[in-house]
């Protein structure tokens, strides 16, 4: 990769704020990644989710916001723990939840009511679909399959992102990346940002945004070199989509771009790789488009795998 490109990135994580309890998260993403060793056992695969914020103040009041519901990241994740792996489950604070896809906005007050007895319990209407979430999401948890971590800021999400890469080395080719987060693409530096709430009586103000560099770059060829990785590429325009997604995939060197069309996306995508493009969309018995899109990737990491790491 271009030297100029690792040293913007090296920039930007030099000048970010510290990470909040970053040697909790670094020992116990390592301890996850130790669980899947000896290689050829269990794989693992990193999935991102949600948008990330970039605050316009250090003590942010204001920030810019890629929104992204998560959904695709939550039902990613339920397939690929369904299929075996272990998953390392990086999501946007208040986004989409694993397991938690059938339930209500506001869950804790529309799932619940008084028991008389100054307790609660589960309003009958969602008895069934409560117990099912809390016990497939504890069941993933406790058996050691399933690491969360949140985040809110670019900040974080790309040097929680970092960490992972690095220790999953280790996992070579049974280590995937599946990066489904609405990432940031322009940044106020930490260096530049104002401390305080920037105030509106001052009138009018001009702000000038840095490019995030390229991480993904990095990630494919620098943190975790071996591993399996699928970005993804969301448009309004099937022309306009195509040709960014056959991009993506030649510069970054992505084994997989799945192609998201925006009225469509939930219906079907069109996954890049070297080999062409595969239309994959959901038939009729199922509930989400990631079943089948999680089952053909499945495939493409075994026959990456079996190929000694050859694929693009």
């Amino acid at each position: 990769m271009d030297a100029t490109e690792a040293q913007s990135a090296e920039a930007f994580f030099a000048s970010a704020p510290p990470l909040k309890d970053r040697e909790v998260i670094v020992a116990r993403v390592e301890e996850f990644v130790r669980r899947r060793l000896p290689i050829g056992g269990t794989r693992m695969v990193c999935i991102t989710s949600g948008g990330t914020t970039v605050p316009l103040e250090r003590k942010c009041v204001r920030f810019i916001d890629n929104f992204s519901s998560g959904h695709r990241g939550a039902a990613s994740t339920e397939c690929f723990l369904k299929a075996g792996y272990a998953v390392i489950f990086i999501n946007r604070r208040g986004s989409a939840q694993p397991f938690c896809r059938s339930l209500p906005e506001d869950p804790l007050l529309t799932c619940f009511e008084p028991d008389g007895n100054k307790g609660i319990q589960p309003d009958p209407k969602h008895a069934v679909v409560v117990q099912e979430a809390v016990t497939e999401y504890h069941s993933a948890l406790k058996t050691g399959y399933l690491l969360h971590l949140p985040y809110t800021t670019l900040f974080e999400y790309l040097e929680i992102l970092r960490i992972v890469s690095l220790s999953s080395q280790q996992l070579q080719r049974h280590c995937m990346f599946y990066l489904a987060a609405a990432v940031s693409d322009f940044y106020v530096p930490w260096n530049s940002m104002v401390e305080h709430k920037i105030q509106s009586g001052v009138g009018p103000m001009a702000m000038e945004l840095a490019q995030v560099p390229k991480m993904l770059m990095l990630l494919r060829h620098v943190w975790a070199p071996e591993a399996f990785c699928v970005s993804f590429k969301l448009e309004t325009d099937t022309n306009i989509l195509m040709k960014k997604a056959e991009a993506a995939r030649e510069r970054y060197g992505m084994h997989a771009v799945v192609a998201n069309e925006l009225e469509t996306r939930k219906q079907k995508v069109i996954v890049v790789t070297s080999e062409g493009q595969k239309l994959v969309e959901k038939d009729a018995f199922q509930a989400d488009v990631e079943i089948p899109l999680v089952n053909f990737l499945i495939a493409q990491q075994t026959s990456y795998i079996e190929a000694g790491g050859v694929y693009v």
